[in-house]
């Protein structure tokens, strides 16, 4: 067979469309020249910038970082460790462009095996359908050649060999087409996953143990009785005694240390980062803020008078100028009110409870006329206040009487909200509610001391020394009338309960006291066991009792019998009485007049009264107050 030569009609053909190709791009190439080895055109896009030989020789470097050049460097934060301003410099250089969930399955794990289980399932029936239909094109092909053999065979031999190939026929195609299936696993909890890179090992602790002696233990036992009882108070009395000379034996150099201590710590407490450096400045603002905002209220205050008092019979109205309240002295009753003698704007509250089955806390505020949307001072106790009273000439001390028959002291010039002194079973307290108390002037060695007054009948003074309270019994009240024999002849009296007391403005030892039975005593300091005078004065208790500030002589008492009475220290009966219609709570003496007076109801009317001449004029203000408080001098 001869060898064929490559045709050159081809080549020339190829040659001449190569040459057309070129002359189409604008380049002459000859014709013995290779496609390969011919230069290509580039082609510029039309917004391409048209720049110089130099320029486009020109080299830039570019280094690849991994910093974010969007990234802001420049963070700084305030550290209140160390009260400055810190630089930041670690900035998350991370910038994501794309991010998208993938949904690729392990083939180590249960879904991948399902899924490769599928497959193999899916696979296998397609073979064994394939099998399936060339065994049946076999068997139709040799169905002749099987005829012919069957024919030859005797009858008998071809009826027991056919069932048998049938048997075996079929057993085959079942086996073919149902493929063994594998044994079921148990399903884990798909949700129960954990990625095994983000698990960390946690080191093993390690055990401390330490070594050491055992306290020392003794067996004790003894038997207790009155004698031992009474030794072991004997001796902690003379613990404590021993204590209080050490104290007091101190040596002048221990004192100027104890001093430089204090010093110490009151700078270090000035140095840190307190918010107490800028609370007057806060209470100043607070106060003009208050100021601008209430300056309606106070410009009604001056001017105010209302042209339909012409029109109303004995009866007025009153003008309501600031609500003083506090959101921790709800459900609390108002049971106390006095102003301040030194700051004429601030005026204490005590809130208590009446209510014997519902007795619960105590709370001491103070509030200014300057800032009435919150207390100057809050102070909280266990038991409910129902009586006040603010020292003349130390007007930053403040007495109170509880329910549970305490008295305490507070100072306002301390921080912290516990009393300076407080009274005990062991300094003895009241056993009843304490109703009234009252300052007194100093004793002959300059202690200060207060007198109180309650319903287990004691009238007790109160002298307040370096650290504690020291009680002194006045007198004690008991019903007149009310003695009765007991056994082997003893007599037993019945004990007066006191509500009120007021002492007299020019004689220092003598003052008034109110009982529940509707008496009023004359009693002085001198005489413990005897009244001066005793008046019939009302059918109930006597709620107040107060003296006249012009004249000596007269007083004036209020009781829930609905009326007030105005006596005369010298005469029993009374000079003028005065029936309002209901329980009257407190009666105060006007501070500019000795002929006028008012009175508060239960029935939430406020009276104010006016004597001349035996010709009184009663003038009804509705009121929602039960306590009477003028203050000592009248705002302009």
């Amino acid at each position: 067979m001869p060898h064929k030569q490559p045709p050159r009609k081809q080549s020339i053909n190829i040659g001449r469309g190569a040459r057309k190709r070129d002359e189409d791009s604008g380049t002459e190439v000859g014709e013995g020249a290779d496609e390969w080895a011919q230069s290509k055109a580039t082609v510029r896009p039309p917004d391409q910038l048209e720049l110089t030989d130099a320029e486009l020789k020109e080299e830039f470097t570019r280094i690849l970082t991994a910093n974010n050049p969007h990234a802001p460097q420049n963070i700084v934060r305030y550290s209140f460790k160390e009260g400055t301003y810190k630089f930041i410099g670690v900035v998350n250089q991370l910038a994501v462009h794309f991010s998208q969930v993938g949904n690729l399955i392990p083939k180590d794990s249960d879904e991948g095996r399902r899924q490769h289980y599928r497959d193999e399932l899916a696979a296998g029936s397609q073979e064994s359908t394939k099998v399936v239909i060339s065994e049946t094109e076999i068997l139709e092909e040799e169905e002749e050649p099987k005829e012919s053999e069957a024919e030859a065979e005797t009858e008998a031999g071809s009826q027991i060999d056919m069932p048998a190939a049938e048997a075996a026929e079929k057993v085959t195609e079942e086996e073919l087409m149902t493929p063994k299936q594998p044994n079921e696993r148990k399903l884990t909890n798909q949700f129960n996953f954990s990625e095994r890179a983000s698990q960390t090992l946690n080191n093993p602790l390690r055990d401390r143990e330490c070594q050491m002696e055992p306290p020392p233990r003794t067996n004790f036992s003894a038997t207790a009785n009155q004698w031992e009882i009474y030794d072991a108070y004997v001796e902690e009395l003379e613990k404590q005694e021993k204590t209080k000379e050490k104290e007091k034996a101190k040596t002048p150099v221990a004192k100027k240390m104890g001093k430089m201590a204090v010093r110490k710590m009151t700078s270090m407490e000035s140095q840190s980062d307190d918010i107490t450096k800028v609370t007057q400045a806060a209470k100043i603002v607070e106060r003009m803020v208050n100021q601008n905002t209430y300056d309606d209220v106070a410009q009604d205050f001056k001017y105010y008078e209302d042209a339909a008092d012409e029109y109303r019979d004995q009866e007025g109205t009153l003008l309501p100028l600031w609500k003083f309240q506090n959101d921790k002295a709800k459900r609390l009753a108002v049971t106390a009110l006095c102003w301040n003698p030194k700051y004429n704007d601030l005026f204490a509250v005590g809130h208590g409870s009446y209510d014997f089955m519902k007795q619960s806390r105590g709370m001491l505020l103070l509030y200014s006329m300057k800032n009435p949307s919150f207390p100057e001072y809050i102070f909280s106790s266990e038991s409910g206040i129902m009586c006040l009273d603010m020292h003349v000439d130390h007007p930053y001390l403040v007495v109170v009487g509880h329910y549970d028959g305490n008295v305490a002291i507070y100072n306002l010039k301390k921080p912290h909200s516990q009393p300076s002194f407080r009274s005990s079973p062991k300094s003895g307290k009241h056993t009843d509610p304490v109703w009234q108390v009252r300052w007194q002037k100093d004793d002959m060695d300059n202690n200060l001391n207060f007198f109180s007054v309650s319903s287990d009948g004691r009238i007790v003074s109160w002298t307040l020394l370096k650290s504690e309270l020291v009680h002194t019994d006045v007198i004690k009240l008991k019903v007149e009338g009310g003695t009765t024999d007991g056994l082997d002849g003893l007599q037993l009296h019945t004990v007066g309960c006191g509500t009120a007391f007021d002492f007299h403005k020019e004689i220092d030892y003598m003052f008034l006291v109110g009982t529940e039975e509707g008496k009023i005593y004359k009693c002085s300091k001198s005489y413990s066991s005897k009244f001066l005078d005793t008046y019939d004065a009302h059918n109930m208790a006597v709620d107040a009792v107060s003296w006249n500030p012009y004249h000596t002589k007269v007083f004036m008492s209020c009781s829930s019998d609905w009326t007030v009475k105005i006596w005369d220290h010298t005469i029993k009966t009374p000079m003028f009485i005065y029936d309002l219609n209901s329980a009257v709570g407190d009666v105060a003496w006007a501070p500019y007049s000795s002929t006028v007076f008012a009175a508060v109801t239960t029935n939430g009317k406020e009276n104010v009264i006016r004597d001349t001449n035996s010709l009184s004029h009663c003038l009804q203000l509705q009121c929602a107050r039960l306590l009477m408080c003028f203050p000592r001098k009248l705002m302009c």
